[in-house]
């Protein structure tokens, strides 16, 4: 049986002041928990005796699960991990950094986490408006490949000026250069993602060095106006990682 206060817990993780508060983060699912559970040790553990397989943790009936889940359709088990502490900002040196400028739905957000884990980019680096990275359904967006990167939130700005004068600063814009026909450097670069309906923010911009753009085919169709922040990333950090 689950308590009521544990219950209140839950429920209020939801929401990112309590989530702060409480230092913890909400993970469902065996193939999220579990990937979680290889780096970090959760502080709660709720499932079903079909996750438990018999042993002496406590568990809960489906109807207890449904009752605390954020899914529509509750995986066997939940889990509260702590909050990652590590504030530190990741330098691009020697390594492909993304940079997410103001990136709102949080199944974009948390699809870009998981792209970036496939790639092995293990830095992203997040505008403080940037949909926070461990809200429930980003964590789920992810599927489990929060384990594997690192997630920092800062001022942008200041963190460019931070950077050495050479580093190169990629961005996709509608007015950049095709991406398939530009040199890239694949090593200690650095690649920005913007806005779903605005783009990469004007100040960010001023940061960027090369700018990039994914064609549509044939040029000069009449086609979309641009393409979803996710597949964009997708296609942006697969050409970079074509190239080494």
């Amino acid at each position: 049986m689950i308590s009521k206060n544990l219950l209140k817990i839950i429920r209020s993780l939801e929401q990112k002041k309590y989530r702060r508060e409480e230092g913890l983060f909400v993970a469902e699912g065996p193939k999220v928990v579990g990937d979680l559970m290889e780096t970090m040790r959760p502080n709660v553990i709720i499932g079903t005796e079909e996750y438990f397989r018999g042993t002496k943790c406590e568990v809960v009936t489906p109807d207890e699960l449904r009752r605390i889940s954020f899914l529509q359709h509750p995986q066997q088990v939940l889990a509260l991990f702590p909050l990652p502490t590590d504030s530190s900002v990741p330098s691009p040196t020697g390594q492909l950094t993304l940079v997410l400028d103001g990136v709102q739905d949080p199944g974009n957000v948390g699809t870009i986490i998981r792209i970036a884990d496939w790639y092995g980019i293990e830095n992203i680096v997040c505008s403080r408006d940037t949909a926070d990275a461990y809200a429930p359904k980003v964590v789920q967006a992810t599927m489990g490949s929060i384990a594997r990167v690192h997630i920092i939130y800062t001022d942008l700005l200041e963190w460019f000026d931070s950077l050495p004068a050479d580093t190169p600063v990629y961005g996709t814009l509608l007015d950049g250069k095709n991406i398939y026909q530009q040199s890239l450097v694949t090593s200690g670069a650095v690649i920005v993602m913007g806005n779903e309906g605005n783009g990469i923010s004007p100040a960010v911009r001023s940061r960027i060095t090369n700018a990039l753009r994914i064609p549509n085919f044939p040029e000069g169709r009449a086609t979309a106006d641009s393409l979803n922040v996710a597949i964009a990333t997708a296609i942006t950090c697969s050409e970079f990682r074509r190239r080494l």
